[in-house]
């Protein structure tokens, strides 16, 4: 089996990124006359050329990830994690196997592990 090209044309990634931000529009205003199964239709559509987006928020962030290029909001750079997503990640071939032609922009932050609710901090002796 071939491995699909490493380019797209220009109006596919337009396409792609566009179709990103409506759906993140969408999810954060709701969902009026339901068109998210537009856009689910409309990247199924795509996929089916093989080519589809990943969108990386919440996902950790560690320096040896070549499918993002991150800013890191604060000092820390432990326990990272993306916490806004400028542009997603653009990928030819399908869920199984698949290549970057577009590497996601993101915002990653580090995240402090919070103690449970039901868990109080330990005080000093």
């Amino acid at each position: 089996m071939r491995p699909p090209s490493l380019e797209i044309e220009k109006w596919v990634q337009q396409v792609l990124n566009n179709l990103y931000e409506v759906e993140n529009k969408l999810n954060r205003a709701g969902n009026p006359g339901n068109a998210l199964r537009n856009v689910a239709r409309m990247k199924e559509a795509l996929a089916s050329a093989q080519v589809f987006y990943e969108d990386p928020f919440g996902q950790s962030f560690v320096e040896t990830r070549t499918d993002l290029e991150a800013n890191i909001s604060g000092t820390e750079t432990e326990n990272l994690r993306v916490v806004e997503v400028i542009k997603p990640i653009i990928r030819i071939g399908n869920a199984s196997y698949s290549r970057v032609v577009q590497k996601g922009i993101v915002v990653v932050q580090a995240i402090r592990d919070e103690p449970a609710s039901d868990e109080y901090p330990a005080v000093p002796q």
